[in-house]
């Protein structure tokens, strides 16, 4: 049992969390594929990106709604050491596509997909303003901390005092190791996880001086 050193209070993790309907989706897909020249390798990489963008663009969504980055070439090998071989020459484009029409999202990726878009990296799912939410998720962190510090207050026959220490969370330490605490976070976290939602979360710890 380790006592402690310097006494001067209570200090307590609070965890909250704000949930909402995505509004839009975020899909990252990429034209990649291997050509046995670099003029072939550009012209078919060419090709499905002409072929995607027309797919997008039946779909509805505009260009200024579609990120991407230069046909990039490599030179692709297999293997490794003495067995490494030379494939040809790899071209790759990336894109992320940002689509309100969440109720069309699975016929939209499987005509980009048909189209020429060989990889789909990534789908998200978002919300218009989530620094709101985080915020709000922050308040209702320091309200579980308070709530807690309250109920341990009470228990041990004193009241609490001006908050002498503000610490911010981060919420993926509180599923590992994170600051040296436990595993598994906040067993006051306000609620599960709601399919088809966007969750936002916020933790802080709050240092209280005690009053006898």
């Amino acid at each position: 049992m380790t006592a402690i050193r310097e006494p001067w209070g209570l200090s307590v993790l609070g965890a909250g969390s704000v949930t909402a309907e995505p509004r839009f989706a975020e899909i990252d897909l990429a034209v990649d594929l291997v050509a046995a020249t670099p003029k072939e390798a550009f012209a078919q990489a060419g090709a499905a990106v002409a072929g995607l963008r027309g797919a997008l663009r039946e779909h509805g969504v505009p260009d200024a709604d579609v990120s991407g980055s230069r046909l990039r070439l490599t030179s692709e090998y297999s293997g490794y050491g003495a067995d490494r071989t030379f494939r040809g020459y790899g071209c790759e484009a990336k894109y992320t596509v940002r689509t309100s029409a969440l109720d069309r999202l699975d016929l939209l990726i499987d005509d980009v997909v048909t189209a020429g878009a060989n990889r789909v990296d990534d789908v998200r799912f978002e919300v218009e303003d989530k620094p709101a939410m985080r915020d709000e998720a922050r308040r209702r962190a320091v309200e579980a901390a308070r709530r807690k510090a309250s109920v341990y207050a009470e228990a041990c026959g004193v009241r609490l005092g001006a908050v002498i220490h503000i610490e911010d969370v981060d919420p993926e330490d509180l599923r590992g190791h994170g600051h040296g605490r436990r595993t598994g976070g906040d067993p006051e976290s306000d609620g599960a996880f709601a399919p088809g939602s966007v969750r936002v979360e916020a933790a802080v710890m709050l240092g209280f001086a005690l009053v006898p």
